[in-house]
């Protein structure tokens, strides 16, 4: 599934080919919505929220997408080949005089009131590449700390799961790779960043969240969160990867072979890669210097 830097990277492309344009051509190819008719409404602006799409109008509506396993927007020049969309997989086409996005295998898509997004998103956490991330302590990364920390102290996250990434039952310890891929303490993060965000901090996957201190917890987010602005800044898969999809192949750092575990309970189960010698079990280790 793509993670935050993808859905960052495509809002962003999204937002320079369709914000102060007129749609002069959209076509919505899902259930309950091929009869609305948007034409003609400006676009105010393209935003992400972890890994969801908003396309704000100057109606006040916004177009929402998800783009799940195997979604995608790509853009093309208004009457190039391209820009035709057609095929079964095509779902949504937004088109100005100049630009046409088109979103295909969209795992999701409806239009709600822009002012309605936070009861759509109102379940997840805090948007881990938010701009604000790191200066709101009341909507970013202290808000981000204190729901893993809620979490870890029940063994669970409160309320319904927003994916199939969910934490597990109540009863099992609630460990840090479980937590980072449930979107209730954070949002926007995947297998790939929440194998190499722990291995940047030599965490332990499966090491409990109730034995994590706020600082372990907040600074893991930190480095996180950095990995990903670096790959929305040089592009997405330019960067080196320290761990993810590197099972039996030498850590960068120490040179032992990566190992390959399972986060999540079943049916729930995702892979997570590490380092045996790099992130041994046990309390997280201490900072130094």
């Amino acid at each position: 599934m793509p993670e935050g830097d993808v859905v960052r990277v495509t809002a962003d492309r999204l937002d320079a080919a369709l914000r102060g344009r007129t749609l002069e051509r959209v076509e919505l190819r899902w259930a309950d919505l091929g009869a609305l008719d948007l034409t003609g409404r400006a676009v105010v602006e393209v935003r992400s929220y972890a890994k969801h799409l908003l396309v704000r109008l100057d109606d006040g509506a916004s177009v929402h997408s998800h783009l799940r396993m195997e979604g995608s927007w790509r853009v093309a020049r208004t009457g190039s080949a391209a820009a035709a969309a057609r095929g079964p997989d095509v779902r949504a086409v937004l088109a100005n005089e100049v630009w046409t996005c088109v979103g295909a295998r969209l795992g999701m898509l409806d239009v709600v009131r822009t002012r309605d997004e936070p009861a759509l998103l109102g379940h997840l956490g805090p948007d881990i590449l938010a701009d604000d991330f790191l200066t709101r302590p009341d909507a970013g990364v202290g808000l981000a700390v204190a729901r893993l920390r809620s979490a870890g102290s029940a063994g669970r996250f409160a309320g319904p799961s927003p994916s199939s990434t969910r934490a597990p039952a109540t009863g099992r310890t609630l460990v840090l790779a479980d937590a980072l891929l449930d979107q209730r303490g954070v949002s926007g993060l995947g297998t790939i960043y929440t194998a190499e965000g722990l291995f940047t901090r030599r965490l332990w996957p499966w090491t409990p969240v109730a034995d994590a201190s706020d600082h372990d917890l907040e600074a893991l987010l930190r480095a996180t969160r950095a990995l990903m602005l670096r790959s929305v800044e040089q592009g997405v898969g330019a960067q080196r990867r320290n761990v993810h999809g590197r099972a039996g192949r030498a850590c960068h750092r120490c040179g032992t072979p990566v190992a390959l575990g399972t986060a999540n309970e079943a049916p729930f189960e995702r892979p997570i890669f590490w380092c045996p010698s790099c992130q041994q079990p046990g309390p997280p280790p201490q900072p130094t210097g």
